[in-house]
Order: structure tokens, then sequence, then C-alpha cells
């Protein structure tokens, strides 16, 4: 997979080097030559110091044949030009963009060509809620401009989902069970599973859908 990376500090530049360690092929844009001579002695990512918000660097940095851009940069103006660069002017099948402050959280959508939005605190707040919470759906990811959201729920023994097989639930057009979180050990969905109380259920929705999934998971009152 190609990938670009658009900034080295030091989320970008981890991100970078984890991928190339997957044996990805990753490109490293920077325009501050400091930074990337911060780069781990052995890196196999590719370098280019230059300013990612420019049409001409990212010709340079060939996003015609990019699979996914990633803005990483710690600028959340830079992060939203490079990404709707990425996908209308070479469109860029997946352009994932960093959300250094919240409350710019709303820009990074698919108007801007963003098509999942990585905002740390919005991430953070969603993992406490995941690990306190029994018994109450939590968005844990948005994509596809936020019509997509992975989301998670602890089954209590009052939800009307416990003993009922998958298949049987009812769940909405726009809403499938992707894994199931049991006793520690992750059970892969089928139609005849059958929930228990306890099980961490994990599905993508459409926000559409959202509502209707709350109802069949979560136990009123």
């Amino acid at each position: 997979m190609r990938v670009v990376v658009a900034g080295a500090g030091a989320v970008g530049s981890f991100l970078a080097n984890d991928l190339a360690r997957g044996g990805h092929d990753v490109l490293l844009v920077e325009r501050s030559a400091e930074a990337m001579e911060r780069q781990p002695e052995g890196s196999t990512v590719d370098l280019l110091i230059a300013d990612a918000c420019e049409v001409d660097t990212l010709h340079r940095a060939g996003l015609e044949r990019a699979d996914v851009v990633v803005a990483a940069t710690g600028d959340d103006e830079d992060n939203l030009v490079i990404s709707l660069l990425a996908k209308q002017e070479f469109a860029v099948p997946r352009v994932i963009a960093r959300v250094n402050h919240p409350k710019n959280h709303w820009l990074f959508n698919e108007s801007w060509g963003v098509d999942i939005e990585v905002s740390t605190p919005h991430l953070l707040s969603a993992l406490v809620e995941e690990a306190v919470s029994v018994g109450s759906l939590v968005r844990l990811l948005q994509f596809d401009g936020g019509h997509t959201r992975l989301v998670e729920v602890t089954l209590a023994e009052a939800s009307p989902a416990v003993g009922v097989a998958i298949a049987d639930i009812g769940l909405p057009r726009g809403a499938t069970v992707v894994a199931v979180v049991r006793e520690g050990s992750v059970v892969v969905p089928h139609g005849d599973t059958t929930l228990g109380a306890g099980d961490e259920v994990l599905l993508l929705v459409t926000a559409g859908g959202e509502d209707e999934v709350r109802g069949l998971l979560v136990a009123e009152g």
C-alpha cells in the first residue's frame, strides 16, 4: 500500500515508520529539514522536504499513486488544506486527517475531503466511556464524513438482545455487527451467534440507524 504522511512531528513520524515496518511504501512530507533529521536510524521511510500545502509538492510526492494520505501536522488549517487537495486534485481513495483542537472537529468532513478524522480528545473520551459504561451505546470512531460510525455496546443483563441470535435481533440495513468481545476473547460474529450479558458488541452503523440500534441493544430506563 502506498501511503503519504504529511507532518514529521511525533505523531506523523511514528505513524510513517510504523507503517513502513509493516511493509508499506511510505513517503513522509515535511517542510522542516530539522524535523526530518530526527528520523530513526535505519528508517525505510522515503523523505520529501517541502510544504505539503502546495500543489507542486503533492505532485512531487506522487499523490496520484497514493492509496492513503494522512494529514498529521500540528496545524488544523494545514491538515484541512492537505486533505482537500488530496481528494479534489488527486482523487486519493482514503484521506485521514488529524484534529488538533477539539473546537475544529466539525470542519473535518467530506466537504474538506476528509474520509476519517482522528481527534485525540474525542477518542480518549470515547475510550473512557467504553471502559466504564455498561448498557449504553458509545461512539468510538466516525468514518465517511460522520455518516458511518463504529459504536460499542456492553450488554447489560436487561438488554433485549441478551439470549438472542444476531440474525434475530432485527438490526437495520445500515448496521452490521463486526465483532463480539466475550471474556477477553474476540468472537467472529455469525447470524446464529447468540449474545449474552457482558458481551462487548462492536457495530458499524450509519448515522440514521444509530437510534434504532440503541433501542435494540440497550435496556430501557
